[in-house]
């Protein structure tokens, strides 16, 4: 669960999973609960499926990595078995092209796909940091501009979690920042802000056990929240705000 915590040098201090534009159009800290319901319904099942896939297709990765490592039953390493090793890193690299592709393909609005960029971004270097000579993280640099949802994925493999584990992850992770930004936009008792949280654990099982184990592009779930679309493009351009979206 760490890997979603807002300490980490990742830029998730800077969002508000779009609760700033809502509750300049009206949305009540009383709405929150349904808010976030509806988000991990529709964009946060979309980037859930697409960081599980792409943690899917780097396990993969991972876990050749692995019996490369490991002497075969000739006594010799995998790795100098005649004929030249596969590409791992470039194989996966072009799986998670596919996998950012498919994201960006369902989210329609500009500033979503900007912002999930800029957050690509971060946990790319987390990533890159804390596992320099993987493949897999060799991958994700050879991935121009990748979104949150696939570093995300990346990481999930690297660290060894399993489709549900990711997805649970990314839903908690979305749940937990509308709460911590409306402590900031209309500040309230905490214990409040953290029962939505917990208010929000079985939708987020729901979540998990929906695209806990999809593993091709093609599966990533299409479901679209139209108004949080429009808001984070109207608010891309508020020069007055405390989040980025």
């Amino acid at each position: 669960m760490l890997l979603a915590d807002a300490r980490l040098p990742t830029g998730a201090h800077t969002q508000s999973a779009g609760l700033e534009p809502a509750m300049r159009n009206g949305v009540s800290l009383a709405d929150v609960p349904a808010y976030i319901r509806t988000r991990l319904r529709t964009v946060v099942a979309v980037e859930a499926g697409a960081a599980v896939v792409a943690r899917h297709l780097a396990a993969g990765v991972v876990g050749a990595r692995a019996v490369d490592r490991d002497p075969d039953p000739a006594g010799g390493p995998v790795g100098d078995r005649p004929g030249e090793p596969p590409d791992l890193a470039g194989m996966l690299a072009a799986g998670l092209r596919a996998v950012d592709d498919a994201w960006r393909a369902r989210t329609v609005s500009p500033a979503l796909r900007e912002n999930a960029e800029v957050l690509g971004r971060g946990y790319a270097r987390l990533v890159t940091g804390l596992w320099p000579d993987e493949p897999a993280s060799a991958a994700l640099r050879a991935v121009r501009r990748p979104t949150r949802a696939v570093a995300i994925g990346v990481a999930g493999a690297l660290a060894g979690l399993g489709g549900p584990q990711v997805a649970r992850l990314i839903g908690y992770d979305d749940a937990q920042t509308v709460a911590a930004a409306a402590l900031k936009l209309d500040p309230l008792d905490p214990v409040v802000a953290t029962g939505w949280v917990v208010g929000a654990a079985a939708e987020i099982d729901r979540l998990a056990a929906a695209v806990g184990s999809l593993t091709a592009a093609a599966d990533i779930p299409a479901g679209a929240a139209p108004l949080v679309e429009q808001w984070a493009q109207e608010h891309a351009g508020t020069t007055q705000r405390l989040f980025r979206a």
